[in-house]
């Protein structure tokens, strides 16, 4: 006679709680119970899960951060091509781009603003740009364990002043 299979038996009647369960048998012929495994597997997972949430929201913290410093430099430079002057071009470029990031609200540390105001000292007729050059101290503390505190975000804008304007 040959020997019949062994097949698993339900541990607990059709209706009660569990009913679904079905035991797997291990190889020595006992029957290995499997509840709790999902609270394991959870233990496991959640913290690697948090780890890429973080670290998405530091991505999109960043990637909004440098599209807030572009979008200020390009005003600085706007603002300081129309000046008269190079000191007031200078002065009104930092005040604008300080501005510009503050209504964005970027959390930046500090701001450097650059203005390279060169364009001024052409001769009228003469093409001539001014540029901003805009640097934010991003800060990234707390979000993401072993992401830097502080990270630079910088763009440089470039406007032209109208050639044949006086100086």
């Amino acid at each position: 006679m040959t020997p019949t299979p062994r097949t698993p038996t339900r541990t607990h009647r059709p209706g009660s709680p569990g009913a679904d369960h079905w035991p797997i048998p291990t190889r020595r012929g006992r029957v290995r119970d499997e509840r709790g495994s999902t609270v394991v597997e959870m233990v496991i997972l959640l913290p690697a899960l948090t780890l890429i949430l973080a670290m998405v929201i530091a991505g999109g913290r960043l990637a909004l951060a440098h599209q807030a410093v572009q979008s200020s430099a390009a005003t600085a430079a706007r603002t300081a091509s129309i000046a008269r002057t190079h000191t007031q071009a200078a002065s009104s470029a930092t005040t604008t781009a300080g501005t510009s990031l503050r209504e964005q609200r970027t959390r930046c540390r500090s701001i450097t603003v650059t203005v390279d105001t060169t364009g001024f000292t052409v001769p009228v007729g003469t093409p001539a740009d001014v540029a901003a050059t805009v640097t934010c101290q991003l800060d990234l503390a707390g979000l993401v364990p072993g992401l830097p505190g502080t990270m630079n975000v910088a763009a440089t804008a470039r406007s032209p002043l109208d050639t044949y304007r006086e100086r």
